[in-house]
């Protein structure tokens, strides 16, 4: 099971917000750049890089540095979201090395957008699906929906969307732990896999992750847990292989 470490992007710095409020950030670092050498030297398998002004845009903002992180470890796997409404935003990205786009807006707005976008870009889509008492939030979290998550999910399977990003708003940078029960329930309903999100915040949710993974869960991002040093990454990657075997 991967740990993915966060690296969320706003005015060019590292930041962590919580429950998705631009206003509640806190920095923890100028140099993105330098951030990912950070997780890659304590072993990172792959980066969730997210673009926050740019989800508030609707458009790429932070592309530039995204693309230098991108270039700087070419063969390590990242994953980038926010602001990505079109093709385009998806082909600049690819071309500058990033591996897989997530669409999370979008998604909502226009489900056709997401089965359209892997047909052109076969196995680099991911969806992202942020929620809050499973219904799914837009506009980097500004607004609400009254879609079910679980149900828009299930519409991309058979679209070739390569893993299902799955935000609990409600934990996410408050470090109250997991919702293992709302993510285990979204991978059993479908066959695509899923990646957890939002208020990982000690070994025992990385354990409890673990012990639902057959349901679906290929992994999880990690953010502010291993910022302020709660989980230390290396250690949870290291014990993450012995439990389920490597």
């Amino acid at each position: 099971m991967l740990l993915i470490p966060a690296i969320d992007l706003k005015n060019g710095q590292c930041v962590r917000l919580r429950q998705g409020r631009m206003e509640d950030d806190t920095v923890f670092g100028d140099d993105p750049v330098a951030m990912a050498s950070r997780w890659v030297d304590a072993g990172a398998r792959r980066l969730h890089l997210v673009d926050l002004d740019g989800a508030f845009a609707g458009k790429p903002v932070n592309a530039g540095v995204i693309g230098a992180i991108a270039k700087k470890y070419p063969d390590l796997p990242i994953q980038v979201g926010g602001g990505i409404r079109n093709a385009d935003s998806i082909a600049a990205y690819l071309d500058a090395g990033v591996s897989y786009a997530i669409i999370g807006t979008q998604a909502v707005r226009d489900p056709r957008f997401v089965t359209e976008a892997c047909k052109r870009f076969a196995g680099k889509i991911i969806v992202g699906l942020d929620a809050n008492d499973g219904k799914v939030a837009l506009e980097g979290w500004a607004e609400a929906s009254d879609v079910d998550a679980i149900e828009l999910a299930k519409r991309f399977e058979g679209d070739g969307v390569s893993a299902i990003v799955y935000t609990d708003i409600s934990r996410d940078g408050m470090m109250q732990g997991v919702n293992r029960d709302a993510t285990q329930q979204l991978a059993e309903a479908m066959d695509i896999p899923v990646i957890a999100s939002g208020g990982v915040s000690n070994m025992d949710d990385i354990r409890g992750l673990i012990e639902v993974r057959e349901s679906g869960i290929m992994g999880a991002i990690i953010g502010r847990a291993i910022y302020e040093g709660s989980i230390d990454l290396a250690q949870a990657q290291a014990l993450t292989d012995e439990l389920v075997g490597g």
